[in-house]
């Protein structure tokens, strides 16, 4: 069980390891010439292992724009390839070593997928790039459900059957589902979704009674009164108006709490030149009101770490994962 003041713990152990990063190289142009002069040939492909609609796919799009304002030479293109929970994307970006010009949108699957022995590549087999920030998710329900609380959800697996829908078993809602399971002796049903998309329309269209969600994939839901959101698997409230009132699952006798990271990785294979260009890179991407937005519209925490750091960070959160999905 991952509580909350393991998260804390290691939030600090991270806080400020952009610092790391300088590894030369403000803003510019000059960032080419720090990077021994490499630059992109062509247009940048960002790749999404996930499909269009979900947390995922917004990351991956958002990257795409702030790395665009951050170096106008620059053009990104997405291409969503998903399937099998992230393992068909993350399949063909191991394809591409070697190829700088190609970049993929990645999250915790990363770590999830190889910790479940699903796939047999590790992130050593890819260059993590930066951590761009950490997304929590919120338990949500159909607005007309019976269930006001967390632990009413817990009751009512306890006496009969609750659908929880998943985006795959490695995903960061199965996760904290398994995590609820084990502090709570209870056990969900589960239905496989291969997006956030899709679980909102699944909610909505009463196939499934609960699902874990990322404050951004719901947040017109919520604001709407469509879906409601019953707790939060966090270390504290959202500080975010429209969310703040939402308790922790922590507060209702429930300590869960697990975050998904969002970050960069480029292939295996590349220079130590095109790693410094795209660590230089993202840097001055974070600078962007692109970046900025999609941090706040998303309700982001920005805990940012790159290069060597960001590799410690998800050896670290590798030996959570396999923890919690240990008992998954």
């Amino acid at each position: 069980m991952i509580r909350a003041g393991t998260r804390a713990a290691l939030a600090a152990a991270v806080v400020g390891a952009l610092a790391l990063a300088g590894c030369g190289g403000g803003g510019g142009a000059d960032g080419a010439d720090d990077a021994g002069g490499w630059r992109p040939d062509g247009d940048v492909t960002m790749v999404v292992p996930f499909a269009a609609g979900g947390g995922s796919d917004r990351a991956g799009r958002a990257l795409a724009a702030a790395i665009e304002a951050a170096d106008p030479d620059i053009s990104v293109s997405v291409e969503n390839r998903e399937g099998g929970s992230g393992a068909v994307g993350y399949s063909y970006f191991l394809g591409r070593n070697g190829d700088a010009e190609t970049l993929l949108a990645t999250e915790t699957a990363l770590l999830a997928l190889p910790t479940s022995g699903q796939v047999e590549f590790t992130f050593e087999d890819f260059t993590p790039i930066m951590k761009i920030a950490e997304d929590f998710t919120l338990l949500v329900v159909p607005a007309a459900a019976p269930y006001q609380t967390c632990p009413d959800v817990v009751e009512a697996a306890r006496t009969g059957r609750v659908v929880a829908g998943i985006s795959g078993q490695t995903g960061l809602d199965n996760i904290v589902l398994s995590l609820t399971e084990d502090e709570t002796g209870v056990r969900f049903d589960r239905v496989a979704f291969e997006s956030g998309g899709e679980l909102v329309a699944a909610l909505l269209g009463g196939q499934i009674d609960i699902a874990s969600l990322n404050p951004g994939e719901v947040i017109g839901q919520l604001e709407s009164g469509d879906l409601r959101a019953v707790c939060a698997f966090a270390d504290q409230r959202y500080p975010y108006g429209e969310l703040q009132n939402i308790p922790t699952a922590a507060e209702q006798g429930i300590p869960v709490s697990f975050a998904q990271f969002r970050g960069v990785l480029a292939p295996g294979g590349i220079s130590p030149e095109q790693r410094t260009f795209w660590i230089e890179t993202l840097q001055r991407a974070l600078e962007t009101d692109e970046y900025r937005s999609y941090v706040e519209e998303s309700y982001l925490q920005p805990i940012s770490t790159a290069g060597d750091e960001f590799v410690a960070y998800l050896d670290e959160n590798r030996a959570l994962l396999e923890q919690a999905l240990a008992s998954s």
